[in-house]
């Protein structure tokens, strides 16, 4: 008795893009078979169970393989072991470096650390991911952390030359990078309302705005400890914020103020009674804001203080976010028109942030 038996020999390695999300997302190989046998793969392909533990260990031993070569991305361009086509190397790459959005909002703006490293365990119990899937995306943050944090230049461009990530996403662990270097507090029950998707609209503002590299302040000293001028906040300007503290301190100033915010919102805000009463609460607390950053602690409890100090109060008076956006357009204008007033390019480069910031930070 003959029996025939078709051969097909090639050397590009195959991906199937089902068992990759598998394996990144921490499942066994048992566990993914199950899994693979409940979508109705067996019945769609007339595959026994054996050939689909046979497929399913295949790719794991290839993903395995692969992994040292995904630490470091640009590796996996110019080896010649793995014929995988471009488009396929830019998939494994993007999803490999992908995080889940209930992962990283538990580790924002902590220690990249053994430390934190050892409270994964009740993450996963916490998320319902995976501890495998947790280590692959804490080591992967901590990854682009260490070889990014002593490069000089753009914290994006750096993360996407070294590690070939979307623009998307080279964005994402830049704001990751900015706050576990700044250890901004993001886990206050006060803060839980906001997504990492908030704070990354922050730190793009703050790495635009507030860090050496925004303003291309580099140090004329070739010597000097400065490492990378996206990840930390400029220091000097942090100290000049001092100087907003007369908008509130001088009486004139914040009477002056407070009459052009009203004369100029009169009959366009629906709480316009409700600001007017409050207005000098609401300076008082965004001008400390910025006075207290010459202290760490105040620096990484920035966002708790803006929700204290303004998103807190004018929610529980009710403000729509139109009524905000109103607001804080015309408190930051209205200080050009205060002629006892010499700091307008140091409020501008701290309330353009600031408002930003305010009004994504603001759910009505």
């Amino acid at each position: 008795m003959t029996s025939e038996l078709d051969i097909f020999v090639g050397n590009t390695t195959l991906i199937d893009e089902d068992v990759y999300r598998l394996w990144l997302d921490g499942y066994s190989v048992s566990d993914a078979v199950a899994l693979r046998v409940r979508s109705g793969i067996l019945e769609q392909t007339g595959a026994t169970a054996a050939v689909l533990q046979s497929d399913t260990m295949d790719h794991y031993r290839t993903f395995h393989m692969l992994e040292r070569l995904l630490h470091a991305p640009p590796k996996l361009l110019h080896q010649l072991i793995f014929q995988i086509p471009p488009s396929r190397q830019a998939l494994l790459i993007e999803r490999y470096y992908a995080f889940d959005e209930a992962f990283v909002r538990e580790v924002l703006g902590k220690k990249l650390s053994k430390g934190t490293k050892k409270d994964l365990d009740d993450i996963s119990t916490k998320t319902g991911i995976t501890l495998k899937s947790c280590r692959r995306q804490f080591d992967n943050f901590k990854r682009v952390f260490k070889v990014v944090e002593e490069m000089r230049g753009s914290l994006v461009d750096n993360i996407q030359q070294h590690f070939l990530l979307s623009d998307r996403l080279a964005r994402d662990y830049a704001a990751i990078v900015f706050f576990a270097n700044n250890r901004f507090e993001t886990g206050k029950k006060k803060l839980q309302y906001l997504s990492f998707g908030d704070f990354a609209f922050c730190a793009e503002l703050m790495i635009q705005n507030w860090t050496l590299g925004a303003v291309g302040e580099a140090p004329t000293d070739p010597d000097s400890q400065v490492d990378d001028m996206d990840m930390d906040l400029d220091k000097e300007f942090l100290q000049d914020l001092k100087e907003l503290k007369v908008l509130v301190a001088d009486k004139d100033l914040l009477d002056l103020h407070k009459s052009l915010v009203c004369t100029a919102l009169r009959g366009k805000l629906g709480v316009f009674s409700e600001m007017e009463a409050n207005f000098k609460n609401l300076s008082r607390g965004l001008v400390n804001v910025a006075a207290k950053l010459t202290h760490n602690k105040d620096v990484r409890d920035l966002f708790v203080d803006l929700v204290e100090k303004f998103v807190e109060p004018c929610r529980s008076d009710h403000w729509p976010l139109n009524d905000v956006r109103l607001f804080l357009n015309q408190y930051s204008a209205s200080v050009h028109s205060l002629d006892g007033f010499r700091h307008q390019a140091l409020w501008d480069r701290y309330m353009g942030t600031l408002r930003g910031c305010l009004l994504r930070l603001y759910h009505d």
